[in-house]
């Protein structure tokens, strides 16, 4: 198995997605390891007088305080690392494995606090002489100050093509501190795609996605690795995240203002057409590509609370969230004789309640709904709005220099 990128976030406690009235603003460890695991290492053989190895670890033997996120680091010249263990003051071996650069060994959890532990890193010449050195550290204890994380992925769970792995913090994280957060996240793909993590402007998410929709069938692996990592500001992640999902089939849903039609493709044929009301002029839809968020049966879209007297509360039934702001692919047969004709709604995508029913039953979280021709564009960061933004532009948001796409899969 081959695996895209890694790089790294701390995510921020997920909230359930509130559901709110279209055009409201309120917003509503089986994981991907680093490389294939060193494995343990059992009396390692003595290193020969004659063999030009060096080789030094980190933490220092003796180190205290040391944040849970802890990884074991070395230089190592004349031999490549062969084998890392751990173990904590019970010698209980704590799994782990080796970054693809050979820089470090990633523990697979977070460590405990006021927790001691002993590393022994062996490292064998291409003669098969061997080098050891061990070394114990000391965690620190619990931080009175965290980040909250999330991961919008959850285990066992099928999504559709154009779902991004999404990363939530709370606070958000700055600048500064997003290239060392960035690079505890992981994502494998299988089958293998390059894929980049790239942040929004507040820091309080990050979005990995590849150049184009995932492949059907893919497999993701994601491990937010976070646990105890300095995020900034005296504050450290409170938990690792992780899950291993799935991609189905490919279903495409584009909106057309001029034609005030809906076509759905399904592995890129036409299988139904409908008609739509969009936005009124006064409350106009956006315009761009957007991803299926969240899906309610039924619930109610309520603007009185920031609208006050101007505002309404409806019943909705098969709810499609597009966007933070109000914006849903939804139910409306008081809309249905403007529908294919006429813009009415309040900003959502209004169709039929047979269409809606139609559509519900065979959408996924992660499936993509293009709008296009209102006139107004699609903020990026209201909702999950990576593929609104060319390749080149998303890369951008790295806080890590992004390899060419031919180095981002390695073996």
């Amino acid at each position: 198995m081959r695996r895209s990128l890694m790089t790294v976030v701390v995510a921020a406690v997920i909230a359930p997605m509130a559901l709110a009235g279209c055009g409201d603003k309120q917003k509503a460890a089986a994981a991907a390891t680093p490389a294939a695991s060193a494995g343990a290492s059992s009396a390692p053989s003595a290193e020969s007088a004659t063999v030009p190895i060096t080789l030094s670890v980190t933490p220092a033997s003796g180190k205290t305080d040391v944040p849970t996120s802890a990884e074991v680091g070395f230089q190592v010249s004349g031999a490549k690392v062969t084998s890392v263990t751990l173990t904590d003051s019970k010698g209980k071996a704590v799994s782990g494995a080796l970054r693809d650069d050979g820089s470090s060994w990633v523990p697979g959890k977070t460590l405990k606090t006021k927790e001691t532990y002993a590393a022994s890193v062996v490292a064998t010449s291409d003669r098969g002489l061997t080098k050891t050195v061990r070394t114990s550290f000391t965690t620190m204890g619990a931080p009175a100050h965290r980040t909250g994380t999330g991961l919008y992925l959850f285990d066992d769970h099928t999504y559709g093509v154009a779902m991004p792995v999404v990363a939530e913090f709370n606070p958000g994280i700055k600048k500064a501190d997003r290239a060392a957060v960035q690079k505890r996240m992981f994502v494998r793909t299988d089958p293998p795609q390059p894929g980049v993590w790239s942040w929004t402007s507040s820091g309080t998410q990050a979005y990995y996605r590849a150049p184009e929709y995932w492949q059907p069938g893919t497999r993701l692996t994601v491990r937010i690795a976070v646990g105890g990592l300095a995020t900034g500001g005296g504050r450290y992640g409170d938990r690792d995240r992780s899950a291993v999902a799935k991609i189905g089939r490919k279903l495409e849903m584009n909106v057309d203002n001029a034609t005030k039609k809906m076509t759905v493709l399904q592995d890129g044929q036409v299988v139904k057409t409908m008609p739509v009301s969009l936005g009124r002029p006064s409350k106009p839809s956006v315009s761009g590509t957007m991803v299926i968020m969240d899906k309610q049966t039924q619930t109610v879209f309520d603007t009185t609370d920031t609208a006050g007297s101007a505002g309404y509360r409806v019943n909705i039934q098969y709810a499609q969230r597009l966007t933070w702001s109000g914006q849903f692919v939804h139910s409306a047969p008081w809309s249905v004789g403007a529908q294919g004709h006429r813009n009415v709604s309040h900003g959502c995508v209004n169709v039929s309640p047979s269409n809606a029913v139609w559509l519900f039953n065979r959408s996924l979280i992660g499936d993509p709904v293009v709008v296009k021709g209102t006139g107004t564009k699609l903020a990026y960061g209201d909702g999950w709005t990576p593929w609104n933004v060319s390749w080149d532009e998303f890369v951008k948001g790295s806080a890590l220099p992004v390899p060419h796409l031919a180095e981002v899969i390695t073996p």
